[in-house]
Protein backbone atom coordinates (compact mmCIF):
# COMPACT_ATOMS: atom_id res chain seq x y z
CA UNK A 1 0.00 0.00 0.00
CA UNK A 2 1.29 3.31 -1.54
CA UNK A 3 -0.42 5.52 1.36
CA UNK A 4 1.15 8.80 0.25
CA UNK A 5 0.26 7.97 -3.41
CA UNK A 6 -3.35 6.89 -2.12
CA UNK A 7 -3.92 10.04 -0.34
CA UNK A 8 -2.51 12.52 -3.15
CA UNK A 9 -4.33 10.65 -5.65
CA UNK A 10 -8.14 10.65 -3.43
CA UNK A 11 -7.26 14.52 -3.07
CA UNK A 12 -6.86 15.10 -6.64
CA UNK A 13 -9.85 13.10 -7.54
CA UNK A 14 -12.34 14.71 -4.91
CA UNK A 15 -11.35 18.25 -6.01
CA UNK A 16 -12.36 17.61 -9.60
CA UNK A 17 -15.96 16.98 -8.99
CA UNK A 18 -18.11 19.36 -8.20
CA UNK A 19 -21.61 19.25 -5.81
CA UNK A 20 -23.99 19.40 -8.67
CA UNK A 21 -22.72 16.82 -10.32
CA UNK A 22 -23.75 14.10 -7.74
CA UNK A 23 -26.71 16.28 -6.86
CA UNK A 24 -25.52 18.00 -3.44
CA UNK A 25 -25.94 21.64 -3.28
CA UNK A 26 -22.75 24.24 -4.16
CA UNK A 27 -23.77 26.60 -1.52
CA UNK A 28 -22.21 29.84 -0.85
CA UNK A 29 -19.46 29.21 1.33
CA UNK A 30 -17.31 26.78 -0.45
CA UNK A 31 -14.05 27.60 0.21
CA UNK A 32 -12.03 24.93 -1.99
CA UNK A 33 -12.85 23.28 -5.00
CA UNK A 34 -14.83 20.07 -5.29
CA UNK A 35 -16.00 17.50 -2.93
CA UNK A 36 -15.67 18.37 0.83
CA UNK A 37 -14.31 15.22 2.98
CA UNK A 38 -17.37 14.57 4.33
CA UNK A 39 -19.54 14.43 0.85
CA UNK A 40 -17.02 11.75 -0.20
CA UNK A 41 -17.39 10.29 2.92
CA UNK A 42 -21.17 10.15 2.83
CA UNK A 43 -21.31 9.00 -0.89
CA UNK A 44 -18.90 5.94 0.26
CA UNK A 45 -20.70 4.56 3.04
CA UNK A 46 -17.87 5.08 5.33
CA UNK A 47 -17.28 7.35 7.70
CA UNK A 48 -15.55 10.77 7.60
CA UNK A 49 -12.90 10.14 10.47
CA UNK A 50 -11.50 7.23 8.04
CA UNK A 51 -11.30 8.78 5.04
CA UNK A 52 -9.42 11.96 6.67
CA UNK A 53 -7.10 9.62 7.49
CA UNK A 54 -7.01 8.19 3.83
CA UNK A 55 -5.87 11.41 2.87
CA UNK A 56 -3.54 12.19 5.25
CA UNK A 57 -1.93 8.64 4.43
CA UNK A 58 -2.69 7.19 8.29
CA UNK A 59 -5.16 5.28 7.24
CA UNK A 60 -4.83 1.23 7.37
CA UNK A 61 -5.69 -0.34 3.85
CA UNK A 62 -8.77 -0.11 2.55
CA UNK A 63 -11.18 -2.91 1.91
CA UNK A 64 -12.12 -4.17 -1.30
CA UNK A 65 -15.80 -3.12 -0.65
CA UNK A 66 -14.07 0.38 0.73
CA UNK A 67 -12.81 0.69 -2.74
CA UNK A 68 -15.55 0.28 -4.90
CA UNK A 69 -17.23 3.12 -2.82
CA UNK A 70 -14.69 5.27 -3.13
CA UNK A 71 -14.61 4.54 -7.12
CA UNK A 72 -18.18 5.27 -6.96
CA UNK A 73 -17.98 8.06 -5.30
CA UNK A 74 -15.74 9.84 -7.15
CA UNK A 75 -16.58 8.78 -10.39
CA UNK A 76 -13.66 7.01 -11.47
CA UNK A 77 -13.00 5.86 -14.96
CA UNK A 78 -12.15 2.15 -15.13
CA UNK A 79 -8.51 2.63 -15.21
CA UNK A 80 -8.49 5.44 -12.53
CA UNK A 81 -10.57 2.22 -10.35
CA UNK A 82 -7.62 0.19 -10.90
CA UNK A 83 -5.05 2.52 -10.44
CA UNK A 84 -6.83 3.43 -6.95
CA UNK A 85 -6.86 -0.65 -6.29
CA UNK A 86 -3.05 -0.85 -6.57
CA UNK A 87 -2.32 2.02 -4.48
CA UNK A 88 -4.40 0.14 -2.24
CA UNK A 89 -2.17 -2.70 -2.42
CA UNK A 90 -5.32 -4.66 -3.70
CA UNK A 91 -5.10 -5.41 -7.21
CA UNK A 92 -8.15 -5.34 -9.15
CA UNK A 93 -9.82 -9.00 -9.57
CA UNK A 94 -11.28 -9.74 -12.95
CA UNK A 95 -13.72 -7.20 -14.60
CA UNK A 96 -16.90 -7.26 -13.24
CA UNK A 97 -18.82 -7.23 -16.25
CA UNK A 98 -20.03 -6.10 -20.56
CA UNK A 99 -19.38 -1.93 -19.55
CA UNK A 100 -22.73 -0.50 -20.79
CA UNK A 101 -22.26 3.20 -20.00
CA UNK A 102 -21.16 4.66 -23.47
CA UNK A 103 -18.47 8.09 -23.27
CA UNK A 104 -20.28 11.33 -24.19
CA UNK A 105 -17.15 11.55 -27.02
CA UNK A 106 -18.73 8.36 -28.87
CA UNK A 107 -22.38 10.01 -28.13
CA UNK A 108 -21.19 13.38 -29.83
CA UNK A 109 -19.51 11.38 -32.64
CA UNK A 110 -23.07 9.90 -33.37
CA UNK A 111 -24.65 13.27 -33.88
CA UNK A 112 -22.50 14.18 -35.88
CA UNK A 113 -22.88 11.20 -38.65
CA UNK A 114 -26.40 12.84 -40.15
CA UNK A 115 -25.50 10.82 -43.59
CA UNK A 116 -24.49 7.15 -42.14
CA UNK A 117 -26.72 5.11 -39.28
CA UNK A 118 -24.38 4.47 -36.51
CA UNK A 119 -24.89 2.24 -33.70
CA UNK A 120 -22.44 1.47 -30.02
CA UNK A 121 -22.75 -2.39 -28.87
CA UNK A 122 -21.20 -4.27 -25.85
CA UNK A 123 -19.33 -7.08 -25.88
CA UNK A 124 -22.81 -8.89 -25.64
CA UNK A 125 -24.18 -7.26 -28.93
CA UNK A 126 -26.44 -5.28 -27.00
CA UNK A 127 -27.06 -1.66 -28.34
CA UNK A 128 -26.18 1.06 -25.99
CA UNK A 129 -26.64 3.78 -28.30
CA UNK A 130 -27.83 5.06 -31.64
CA UNK A 131 -28.04 8.07 -33.69
CA UNK A 132 -31.40 8.78 -35.40
CA UNK A 133 -30.77 7.13 -39.25
CA UNK A 134 -30.19 3.82 -37.47
CA UNK A 135 -33.42 3.88 -35.67
CA UNK A 136 -34.86 4.95 -39.05
CA UNK A 137 -32.44 2.24 -40.84
CA UNK A 138 -33.40 -0.58 -38.15
CA UNK A 139 -36.16 0.39 -35.09
CA UNK A 140 -37.02 2.68 -32.95
CA UNK A 141 -35.12 1.15 -30.31
CA UNK A 142 -35.94 3.88 -27.48
CA UNK A 143 -39.46 1.96 -27.79
CA UNK A 144 -38.33 -1.35 -26.59
CA UNK A 145 -36.82 -3.11 -23.69
CA UNK A 146 -33.29 -3.51 -22.90
CA UNK A 147 -33.84 -7.28 -23.55
CA UNK A 148 -34.45 -6.95 -27.40
CA UNK A 149 -31.95 -4.61 -28.02
CA UNK A 150 -29.82 -7.62 -28.26
CA UNK A 151 -28.41 -8.21 -31.89
CA UNK A 152 -27.28 -12.11 -31.11
CA UNK A 153 -30.37 -12.68 -29.02
CA UNK A 154 -32.40 -11.17 -32.18
CA UNK A 155 -30.49 -12.95 -34.59
CA UNK A 156 -30.70 -16.55 -33.15
CA UNK A 157 -33.85 -16.55 -30.96
CA UNK A 158 -36.18 -14.48 -33.28
CA UNK A 159 -39.53 -16.38 -34.05
CA UNK A 160 -39.32 -14.63 -37.87
CA UNK A 161 -38.18 -17.04 -40.52
CA UNK A 162 -34.50 -16.57 -41.21
CA UNK A 163 -34.72 -14.41 -43.91
CA UNK A 164 -36.70 -12.03 -41.91
CA UNK A 165 -34.80 -11.44 -38.89
CA UNK A 166 -32.41 -8.85 -37.88
CA UNK A 167 -33.78 -6.21 -40.16
CA UNK A 168 -33.59 -8.74 -43.20
CA UNK A 169 -29.98 -8.43 -43.29
CA UNK A 170 -28.50 -10.24 -46.15
CA UNK A 171 -25.17 -11.86 -44.09
CA UNK A 172 -27.18 -13.14 -41.30
CA UNK A 173 -24.96 -16.09 -41.60
CA UNK A 174 -21.81 -14.73 -40.91
CA UNK A 175 -23.53 -12.19 -38.91
CA UNK A 176 -24.22 -15.31 -36.96
CA UNK A 177 -20.71 -17.16 -36.91
CA UNK A 178 -19.26 -13.39 -36.09
CA UNK A 179 -21.50 -12.98 -32.55
CA UNK A 180 -21.01 -17.02 -31.48
CA UNK A 181 -17.21 -16.42 -31.58
CA UNK A 182 -17.21 -12.92 -30.19
CA UNK A 183 -19.78 -13.85 -27.40
CA UNK A 184 -17.54 -17.07 -26.70
CA UNK A 185 -14.38 -14.73 -26.43
CA UNK A 186 -16.22 -12.23 -24.02
CA UNK A 187 -17.56 -15.47 -21.80
CA UNK A 188 -13.72 -15.94 -21.42
CA UNK A 189 -13.44 -12.47 -20.47
CA UNK A 190 -16.39 -12.30 -17.62
CA UNK A 191 -16.23 -16.11 -16.30
CA UNK A 192 -18.47 -14.84 -13.66
CA UNK A 193 -20.87 -12.39 -15.06
CA UNK A 194 -24.69 -14.04 -15.03
CA UNK A 195 -25.68 -11.48 -17.64
CA UNK A 196 -22.90 -13.37 -20.43
CA UNK A 197 -23.25 -16.80 -18.77
CA UNK A 198 -27.17 -16.36 -18.73
CA UNK A 199 -27.50 -15.15 -21.90
CA UNK A 200 -25.07 -17.98 -23.28
CA UNK A 201 -27.38 -20.55 -21.25
CA UNK A 202 -30.33 -18.97 -23.04
CA UNK A 203 -28.82 -18.74 -26.94
CA UNK A 204 -27.93 -22.98 -26.56
CA UNK A 205 -31.01 -24.10 -24.94
CA UNK A 206 -33.54 -22.42 -27.96
CA UNK A 207 -30.96 -22.62 -31.14
CA UNK A 208 -29.49 -25.50 -32.36
CA UNK A 209 -27.59 -23.17 -34.89
CA UNK A 210 -26.08 -21.42 -31.98
CA UNK A 211 -24.77 -24.90 -30.31
CA UNK A 212 -23.52 -26.09 -33.35
CA UNK A 213 -21.07 -22.67 -33.31
CA UNK A 214 -20.49 -22.40 -29.60
CA UNK A 215 -19.54 -25.80 -30.27
CA UNK A 216 -16.83 -25.01 -32.86
CA UNK A 217 -14.66 -23.12 -30.20
CA UNK A 218 -14.09 -20.30 -32.88
CA UNK A 219 -13.13 -17.31 -31.20
CA UNK A 220 -11.82 -15.46 -34.57
CA UNK A 221 -13.85 -14.53 -37.61
CA UNK A 222 -14.29 -11.85 -40.42
CA UNK A 223 -17.45 -9.83 -40.36
CA UNK A 224 -19.14 -8.43 -43.62
CA UNK A 225 -17.54 -5.44 -45.21
CA UNK A 226 -21.16 -4.98 -47.49
CA UNK A 227 -24.44 -5.85 -46.18
CA UNK A 228 -27.86 -5.27 -47.42
CA UNK A 229 -30.98 -4.56 -44.72
CA UNK A 230 -34.54 -4.94 -46.20
CA UNK A 231 -36.21 -2.08 -45.17
CA UNK A 232 -40.86 -2.02 -45.24
CA UNK A 233 -40.70 1.31 -46.58
CA UNK A 234 -38.01 2.16 -48.83
CA UNK A 235 -36.93 -1.40 -50.04
CA UNK A 236 -32.78 -2.62 -49.79
CA UNK A 237 -30.23 -0.42 -48.77
CA UNK A 238 -27.05 -1.77 -49.65
CA UNK A 239 -24.19 -0.43 -47.05
CA UNK A 240 -20.39 -0.52 -46.01
CA UNK A 241 -19.98 -1.47 -42.77
CA UNK A 242 -16.98 -0.20 -40.55
CA UNK A 243 -16.52 -1.61 -36.93
CA UNK A 244 -14.33 0.69 -34.54
CA UNK A 245 -13.69 -0.60 -31.52
CA UNK A 246 -13.41 0.77 -27.62
CA UNK A 247 -10.87 -1.30 -25.95
CA UNK A 248 -10.93 0.49 -23.40
CA UNK A 249 -14.75 -0.26 -22.14
CA UNK A 250 -14.99 -3.38 -24.55
CA UNK A 251 -17.66 -1.62 -27.55
CA UNK A 252 -18.14 -1.49 -30.92
CA UNK A 253 -19.41 1.43 -32.75
CA UNK A 254 -20.55 0.33 -36.11
CA UNK A 255 -20.98 2.45 -38.79
CA UNK A 256 -23.50 2.19 -41.92
CA UNK A 257 -23.01 4.25 -45.31
CA UNK A 258 -23.83 4.11 -48.12
CA UNK A 259 -21.88 4.28 -51.58
CA UNK A 260 -22.05 7.86 -52.63
CA UNK A 261 -24.55 8.62 -56.13
CA UNK A 262 -25.82 5.17 -55.16
CA UNK A 263 -30.03 4.69 -55.21
CA UNK A 264 -28.84 3.33 -51.29
CA UNK A 265 -27.70 6.73 -50.68
CA UNK A 266 -30.65 8.37 -51.44
CA UNK A 267 -32.65 5.97 -49.92
CA UNK A 268 -30.75 6.29 -46.45
CA UNK A 269 -31.49 10.19 -47.25
CA UNK A 270 -35.19 9.58 -47.94
CA UNK A 271 -34.91 7.85 -44.20
CA UNK A 272 -33.70 10.75 -42.56
CA UNK A 273 -36.18 12.60 -43.13
CA UNK A 274 -39.48 9.91 -42.65
CA UNK A 275 -38.29 7.96 -40.42
CA UNK A 276 -36.57 10.14 -37.77
CA UNK A 277 -38.27 11.59 -34.87
CA UNK A 278 -35.04 13.57 -33.20
CA UNK A 279 -31.89 14.49 -34.29
CA UNK A 280 -29.67 13.73 -30.83
CA UNK A 281 -28.39 10.63 -30.37
CA UNK A 282 -30.04 8.39 -27.81
CA UNK A 283 -28.40 6.30 -24.98
CA UNK A 284 -29.89 3.93 -22.35
CA UNK A 285 -29.75 4.87 -18.86
CA UNK A 286 -28.89 1.89 -17.12
CA UNK A 287 -29.27 0.97 -13.13
CA UNK A 288 -26.00 0.70 -11.22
Amino acid sequence: MDRRELAAFLRSRRERIGPAEVGLPSGPRRRTPGLRREEVAQLAYISTEYYARLEQARAPRPSREVLGGLARALRLSDAERDHLHHLAGAPPGPPRGPVREVRQSLLDLLGRLPRAAAIVTSATFEILAWNDLAAALMEDFSALPPRERNLVRRAFLDPLPPGERLYGVSDLDTFARVSARRLRAAAARYPDTPEVSGLVAELLSGSEEFGRLWESHDVTAQPSQVKTFRHPLVGDITVNCDVLDVPDRDQQVVIYTAAPGSPSEEALRLLSVIGTQRMDPQQVDFPA
